[in-house]
C-alpha cells in the first residue's frame, strides 16, 4: 500500500519537473513591457531630465537675440518741498512751498549683440550638453528593455524553484510518514525517522523560502509597471541557440565605440567642455553690441496752471565697446576651473569606453558559451529523468531504497532548475549584448515575447 502511494506521488512528481502548464489569458512581456513604459519612474525622471536641460539651449541662444526693455517712472512733489523741476524741456521751473508738482519719463532701450565670442560658445556648449542629455535618455529606453526582461524573468524562474521545492517536498514527507510506519512496527531503527524527519522539515523549509523569493520577484516587477502582475506567459522549450551576428567579439567593440549611449553621453560632454573653455578664455576679449534707446519725459504741476509740458522723444543709436581690464583675477579661475572639468570628464570618458568594451566582449562570451551550457543542462535534465526513472522501477521491486528515489527526485529538481536558470539567462544576455553596444529595440523584445507560451 505504501509502495502504490509513493509510486502515485512520484508520477507527479515527475510530471512537475517537466513544467508547468500556463492558463489562458496569461500576460506576456509586451504587455508587462508597456505598463512599464507608461508607469516606470526611472524612465520617466530621465525624461524629465532631459528636458530640463533641453531647456537651456534656447536660454543661451536668447543671450545673442535683441534684448528689449521699457521703463516709465513717475515722481510726485508734494507740499512742502521747495526747489526746481524740469518742465519737459529741458528748462528748469521753480517751484512753491504749497500744492504739488509730477514728473514722468518714458524709455525703451533695445540691445543686440554684434560679437560676444563667450555667448557664442555657451550657446554651443548648452546644445552638446542637451544632446549628452539625448543619449542618455536613449540608454534609460534601452535599459528598459533589460529591466523588464529580467524583472519577467526572474518571476518565472521563481516559479520554476518554488514548484521544484514543492515537488520533492511531498517526496520526503511520503519518506517520512513511511519511516514513522516502518519505526513503528520494529522493522526500522530509529536514526531512519530522525533522517527522515530532517530532510522532510529542511526542504520545507526551502519552498517556503523559494515562495518568499517568488513575492519579491513579482513586487520587482510591480515596481516597473506600477500594478500587481498577473499570470505570466512561460518561455517555451524550444529555443534557438543561434550566436551572436556578427560572430566577432571585435565588431560588437567597434559598434559600441560608435553607437553606445553611454560613450555617446561621455563623450559629448568633453565636447561642450571644450567649448566651456573656450566661454572662460573670451572672458578677456572685448564685447560689442547695438543700443538703441527711445526718452520722453513730461512735467505738469498744479501750484503752476497752465506749465504742463511733455518734451518731445529723443532717439540714440549707438555701438558699445566693453574691454575688461581686471576683473580679480576671477577670469583666469574660470578658465583653470573649465580645464579641469575637461580633464575631469575626459577620465570618465575613458572609463566608459574601457567597461563597455569589457561588457561587450563578456556578454558576447556569455552568449557563446552558454549554447554549450543549455544544451548541457538539458541532457543532464534527461538523463536525471532516465535515473529517476530506473529508481523509481528499482523501488517498485525492492532493489532500491526510498532515499536513493528521494536523491534521484532532488537530483532532478536541481539539475531543472539550473536548466531553467540557463536557459533564461541565455535570452537574457542576447538582449544584454545589444544593450551594450546600443543596438537594442522594441523588436528585440517582440523577439523574447515571441519565445513564450
Amino acid at each position: 500500500m505504501q509502495k502504490r502511494k509513493l509510486s502515485t506521488c512520484l508520477g507527479l512528481l515527475l510530471a512537475l519537473a517537466g513544467g508547468v502548464p500556463v492558463t489562458a489569458g496569461a500576460e506576456d512581456l509586451l504587455d508587462v513591457y508597456r505598463e512599464a513604459v507608461a508607469n516606470d519612474p526611472v524612465l520617466a525622471s530621465a525624461d524629465a531630465r532631459r528636458l530640463v536641460v533641453a531647456e537651456g539651449v534656447p536660454q543661451a541662444r536668447a543671450a545673442l537675440l535683441p534684448q528689449l526693455s521699457a521703463g516709465l517712472s513717475l515722481q510726485q512733489f508734494h507740499p512742502g518741498y521747495a526747489g526746481v523741476i524740469n518742465d519737459g524741456n529741458g528748462n528748469p521751473q521753480a517751484t512753491s512751498n504749497s500744492g504739488h508738482s509730477r514728473q514722468r519719463d518714458l524709455s525703451l532701450t533695445l540691445d543686440q549683440t554684434v560679437l560676444d565670442l563667450s555667448k557664442f560658445a555657451r550657446e554651443r556648449q548648452a546644445k552638446l550638453t542637451a544632446e549628452a542629455q539625448n543619449a542618455t535618455y536613449e540608454g534609460e529606453l534601452q535599459d528598459l528593455f533589460v529591466r523588464t526582461t529580467t524583472a519577467y524573468f526572474n518571476v518565472l524562474v521563481a516559479q520554476d524553484q518554488v514548484e521544484v521545492f514543492r515537488s520533492y517536498e511531498d517526496a520526503y514527507k511520503q519518506q517520512y510518514e513511511q519511516a514513522k510506519v516502518l519505526v513503528g512496527q520494529g522493522l526500522n531503527p530509529e536514526a531512519d525517522l530522525t533522517q527522515s524527519q530532517a530532510y522532510y522539515l529542511y526542504i520545507k523549509s526551502s519552498r517556503v523560502d523559494a515562495e518568499t523569493a517568488l513575492k519579491d520577484a513579482r513586487r520587482a516587477l510591480q515596481q516597473l509597471t506600477g500594478k500587481e502582475p498577473g499570470t505570466l506567459k512561460t518561455l517555451r522549450d524550444d529555443i534557438p541557440m543561434e550566436r551572436p551576428t556578427p560572430d566577432d567579439p571585435n565588431a560588437w567593440v567597434e559598434q559600441a565605440m560608435r553607437q553606445s549611449p553611454s560613450v555617446l553621453a561621455a563623450s559629448h560632454l568633453v565636447s561642450a567642455d571644450e567649448h566651456s573653455i573656450n566661454a572662460a578664455r573670451a572672458g578677456h576679449l572685448p564685447t560689442l553690441g547695438l543700443a538703441v534707446g527711445y526718452d520722453k519725459a513730461g512735467a505738469w504741476s498744479n501750484r503752476l496752471p497752465g506749465t504742463a509740458s511733455y518734451g518731445t522723444g529723443n532717439t540714440t543709436v549707438g555701438l558699445v565697446l566693453s574691454v575688461p581690464l581686471f576683473s580679480g583675477g576671477l577670469t583666469q579661475s574660470q578658465v583653470r576651473q573649465a580645464i579641469h572639468q575637461r580633464d575631469a570628464d575626459q577620465g570618465d570618458l575613458e572609463t566608459v569606453r574601457r567597461q563597455t568594451a569589457r561588457d561587450a566582449y563578456n556578454y558576447f562570451n556569455r552568449v557563446e558559451a552558454g549554447i554549450g551550457q543549455v544544451n548541457d543542462a538539458r541532457s543532464a535534465v534527461d538523463a536525471a529523468k532516465k535515473a529517476l526513472a530506473s529508481m523509481r522501477a528499482g523501488y517498485d521491486i525492492g532493489t532500491q531504497s526510498l532515499t536513493n528515489v528521494v536523491f534521484a527526485i532532488q537530483t532532478l529538481a536541481e539539475i531543472r532548475s539550473q536548466y531553467t536558470a540557463l536557459r533564461h539567462q541565455f535570452i537574457l544576455n542576447k538582449l544584454l549584448l545589444k544593450r551594450t553596444v546600443g543596438a537594442a529595440t522594441l523588436k528585440d523584445v517582440e523577439d523574447i515575447n515571441r519565445l513564450l507560451q
